[in-house]
Parts: C-alpha cells; structure tokens; sequence
C-alpha cells in the first residue's frame, strides 16, 4: 500500500509578497512557484540545475528552483522575474535585454535576468569577462550570448552614469 505523501507548512516571501503553504515535503520551489503561486515565469528545462532556465534568487543569491526543495525555503526572500517589472513597466534590465533583442525563443531569459540581477547586486560595474563568467551556468541555445552580454553591460552603464 502507498502511504500518503508527508506534507510540511512553510513560511516565504515571494516578490513582496508573504505566503504560508503546506505541501508535500517533496515539492520542488520551481513547481510550487508555478503551479501553486502562478508564477509560470520560473521555466522548467532540465530539471537537473543545468540550464538556469529555473534561476531564482533565494535571499538575494542566485539559485536553481528546480532542484530547491519548497520548504528549505522556509524563512526566505524569494524573488523570480515576475517581480523585477514595477507598475507593469519593465525594469531597466529588462528594457536592455529588450533593446538589445537578446532573446530569441525567450525560455531562457527569466532565468539569465535574475542571475544578472545577482550578478549587478553584487557588483555594479563588471567587466566583459566577468559577465561572461558569472552568466556561464545559464544555457541558451538561440541568441549566441552576444546579445544578452551587450545587454547587462548596457545596463552597467546604466547603473555608473
């Protein structure tokens, strides 16, 4: 006989928002986001943490939803792209990815703006190698890379004018 799924109740704040859920102890964050919260901007591609589709940011770091469990984001701020758009308006990040058409398919994108989010957090002047570097465990299988890099480090400048 199978026995029931163990659930847990957690506590979160996701984009500003505070949430108290319980669910199946084995509930990844990724699906919870998007099939409990409605936050389908989380993509889901490997689901082995290896093509940043999932990237989130969890207290201000970076990580991969797909392979976080819900509750072990019991206490935390949790941020996905949903929550860089203020008003409806898209945040400058977003509006230099835009300019820069540095998406093509766009399924990878949620993902390579909230690592580049982490990214600018942490240092709000990095060079080209840098954002190449910090962007590298983020797949995207259309746009070559060149765009998305032109687009963080036109909002670098942004940020340094």
């Amino acid at each position: 006989m199978v026995q029931p799924a163990q659930k847990l109740t957690f506590e979160l704040v996701v984009n500003g928002v505070s949430h108290s859920r319980e669910v199946e102890a084995r509930r990844t964050l990724a699906d919870f986001l998007r099939d409990d919260l409605g936050l389908t901007g989380t993509h889901l591609g490997c689901e082995h943490g290896a093509c940043g589709a999932c990237t989130i940011l969890v207290d201000g770091a970076p990580a991969r939803a797909c392979l976080m469990l819900a509750v072990q984001a019991d206490g935390c701020a949790v941020e996905t792209v949903e929550g860089l758009a203020q008003n409806d308006e898209l945040n400058p990040l977003q509006q230099a990815f835009k300019k820069h058409h540095a998406l093509q398919c766009g399924f990878c994108t949620p993902g390579f703006l909230m690592t580049a989010s982490a990214l600018l957090a942490e240092n709000s002047n990095p060079s080209e190698t840098e954002v190449r570097e910090y962007l590298a465990g983020n797949i995207c299988r259309c746009t070559g890379y060149q765009f998305i890099v032109d687009a963080v480090l036109d909002f670098k400048a942004h940020l340094i004018r």
